[in-house]
């Protein structure tokens, strides 16, 4: 099975089309110069405009300006856009002076980028899941300069691109050269992105085994081998470091034959698609992988799946796809791809959503321009850019369309253009109209999709005998002339999709389309993110669960209730339920809970008491740590030495043997004590606290808990020292208080 180019494929109306114009919008809001600044700064050349503010600024100085070259490139492959292509030269021309002026290959806008890389070199590495020398996460920022250049050749044919990547390619392959294998590991410890894969991609560029053998030298042993044995070890890991390392693990197996690797990505893929993701596709928690037992968390979290993760996801699916010519992928792909894609992105404004969750009668949060640069901001430049990737593929004899979206293909080698003309999923059928040079014969292969309840197909009006299966492909086979005209039609309904943990919450989809209803435009706060470390989370209140809408009574009835009222719009009594991309600026309710009347009286009595004192402790909560957990850390400018985090009995921990340090807000200087937890008891004399560089005073111990008393100032710096270098307990959460 082989792709078609961005070049090919061509998206010419409906949802897709505008979601990729709104995209170009905002790709061109941005300004190259400042993206740029970071390289500029750190080659020791005058920047051209200040860098952006936001993570930009805060130590991933660096990470969008990758994402850009990726976004431009296929934007440029897939529009002509001209002014695409204008941007991405120029970018590149500048990295190059970049590098040019380091003279040993290397360029990159990490904050202290050579001294960091220095310390690297000679073995000096001391390193968590986020934070490498007290780095935030510098390998998963130069991957995406690796990322973005490789991009800027393979989709827009920049020769300077491939020149400045095998440049960065060879400095990165001395770096590592003095570092022994169990160095090398520990170093992969911290989030490094498809590192991997990008030193697979330079071996296809140019054949050179040096990069295809750093490939597997960097491929994170303490995922892959777990996944090699078929073990799931991923509750509790940060999800989208995950990701990443195994599209890089199947390239490598592509590369090599390494069938073992490939059944490792497969396991992965299947494991996380069937058991930790919602309905909409995306999965992770605080972008953390759940326990598949157990929800709960996602559903009361306002921090619900990331949308990385779904990029990534789909670029996983993408791989397996190509390499094992099972539509199942696909089918993953498409529902990831309408409902999780394509809603995070505001349709009109522009815009990209980091969170969605799925707590009823919760919302998201779009970024902007000029605000926010997140790491969900980088893929979202990049996710509306290529919705042609995987519409059509072909073999070497056969035509494939995977996808129902109004585009054309051009079939180079055959001389065949393909035009598919649909409404889908607003009408369940779509029309292809073949135009050829001279008649010749090929297999035309339509994707009977796995949610489709029946499948017909029409050659020139006369009906096709489908003796294919759902999550498989029906072939046409037959000697195709320029005007003939295929169509296709199919039937869906409505159904009940239940969370995979088992559990009594459900979503309507109808086909692969995710039903959701607006519940609210109260309290939208943050609604367009401002520049704060914090601006991609929602800062409304959050609304009880008790008080959501449930289904109760006899489950043969829940979908009764069920009344058409437009397309794809139904009401269920005071709520329309509609598609989920189109709910957009409003809370929304997309998971309900099912409930006999008994077990519904029983539930909700429990479920208040436990919510009225979650919400009280949120209520007198000016600032929170969760200790252990990627982003809370990085928002709270996390330190530390000698430190190791982890996940036990479902719940984040950090301890020392040395040093850890956090900032917390105290916003109006209305807290008053710092409330830490730990997983075992607090021996305060073990242990010293400092508030502000001074003692803390200690007002209370209780088993493994500590309350100190806060400093009145709006910003506190919080330092936890172990005495004698023996570990601390495993801190669990720090919390900031009123009373």
């Amino acid at each position: 099975m082989q792709p078609f180019t961005l070049q090919e494929v061509k998206v010419t109306d409906g949802l897709f089309k505008n979601a990729q114009d709104v995209d170009l919008k905002y790709i061109l809001a941005l300004n190259p110069d400042k993206l740029l600044a970071p390289y500029l700064i750190d080659a020791g050349l005058s920047e051209k405009a200040p860098r952006y503010g936001n993570w930009e600024s805060s130590g991933l100085d660096g990470h969008i300006g990758g994402h850009y070259l990726s976004a431009l490139a296929m934007m440029y492959a897939s529009t002509g856009n001209s002014e695409t292509k204008k941007r991405l030269d120029y970018m590149v021309d500048q990295l190059a002076q970049c590098q040019v002026k380091n003279g040993n290959g290397y360029v990159g806008g990490i904050p202290q980028g050579k001294v960091f890389w220095e310390r690297v070199h000679k073995g000096d590495i001391d390193g968590s899941s986020f934070g490498l020398n007290n780095t935030w996460v510098p390998l998963y920022n130069i991957h995406k300069l690796f990322a973005g250049l490789r991009d800027a050749y393979e989709y827009a044919g920049n020769q300077q691109a491939k020149q400045v990547l095998i440049g960065l390619g060879d400095w990165f392959v001395e770096l590592i050269k003095p570092l022994s294998d169990e160095q090398i590991q520990k170093v992969l410890r911290t989030e490094h992105g498809g590192i991997n894969e990008t030193f697979a991609d330079l071996y296809v560029l140019t054949k050179d085994k040096k990069y295809l053998e750093t490939a597997q030298r960097i491929s994170h042993r303490a995922i892959l081998e777990p996944l090699l044995a078929h073990q799931d070890k991923l509750t509790g890991l940060h999800a989208n470091t995950q990701i990443p390392k195994v599209i890089g693990f199947e390239k490598i197996a592509s590369l090599t034959g390494r069938k073992d690797w490939s059944e490792a990505a497969m396991y992965f893929w299947q494991n996380v698609s069937q058991t930790r993701s919602v309905a909409f596709g995306g999965n992770s928690v605080r972008e953390h992988f759940n326990p598949t037992t157990d929800f709960s968390q996602v559903l009361r979290s306002n921090q619900g799946p990331e949308t990385c993760n779904s990029f990534n996801m789909l670029r996983l699916s993408k791989a397996l796809f190509l390499d094992k010519n099972d539509v199942s992928y696909v089918d993953f792909y498409e529902r990831t791809m309408y409902n999780h894609i394509l809603s995070s992105q505001h349709p009109e404004k522009g815009g990209f959503v980091y969170f969605t969750p799925i707590r009823p009668n919760h919302y998201r949060v779009y970024s902007q321009p000029e605000t926010s640069m997140w790491c969900c901001v980088g893929s979202g430049i990049e996710n509306h850019t290529k919705y042609g990737e995987l519409i059509y593929s072909h073999s070497a004899n056969d035509l494939f369309v995977n996808l129902f979206i109004p585009s054309t293909v051009n079939w180079t080698d055959r001389k065949v253009q393909l035009t598919q003309r649909t409404e889908f999923p607003y009408q369940n059928q779509s029309e292809l109209v073949v135009s050829t040079t001279k008649p010749q014969e090929f297999s035309l292969n339509i994707r009977y999709p796995k949610w489709a309840e029946n499948l017909e197909v029409l050659v020139n009006g006369k009906a096709q005998a489908v003796t294919g299966k759902p999550a498989s492909y029906v072939a046409i086979n037959r000697k195709w002339k320029s005007g003939d005209k295929v169509t296709v039609r199919f039937k869906t309904s409505t159904r009940l999709e239940y969370l995979p943990d088992g559990s009594n919450w459900a979503a309507f989809v109808n086909g692969p389309i995710v039903l959701a209803a607006k519940t609210s435009t109260a309290d939208l706060k943050g609604l367009f993110a401002d520049d704060s470390r914090m601006g991609h989370e929602t800062k409304g209140k959050l609304y009880p669960i008790t008080n959501a809408y449930a289904l109760v009574g006899e489950p043969t009835t829940y979908l009764n209730r069920l009344k058409p009222a437009n397309n794809l719009q139904f009401n269920l009594d005071s709520l329309t339920l509609q598609p989920f991309y189109e709910v957009h600026d409003a809370r929304y309710q997309m998971y309900f809970q099912t409930f006999s009347q008994a077990s519904f009286d029983e539930q909700k009595a429990r479920l208040k008491q436990q919510e009225a004192e979650a919400l009280a402790l949120e209520a007198i909560s000016v600032d929170k740590i969760n200790c252990g957990e990627q982003q809370p850390e990085v928002d709270h400018q996390y330190k530390g030495e000698k430190s190791e985090s982890g996940y036990d009995d479902e719940q984040f921990w950090r301890r020392t043997r040395s040093f850890i340090a956090y900032q917390l807000q105290n916003k109006n200087r209305t807290g008053k004590y710092i409330d830490i937890r730990a997983l075992e008891t607090i021996t305060p004399d073990a242990i010293q606290f400092l508030i502000n560089e001074k003692p803390a005073e200690v007002l209370s111990t209780k088993g493994k808990t500590i309350r100190l008393k806060a400093d009145d100032s709006e910003v506190i710096t919080l330092i936890i020292k172990a005495q004698n270098g023996t570990n601390t307990p495993r801190f669990h959460q720090i919390r900031l208080v009123t009373n």
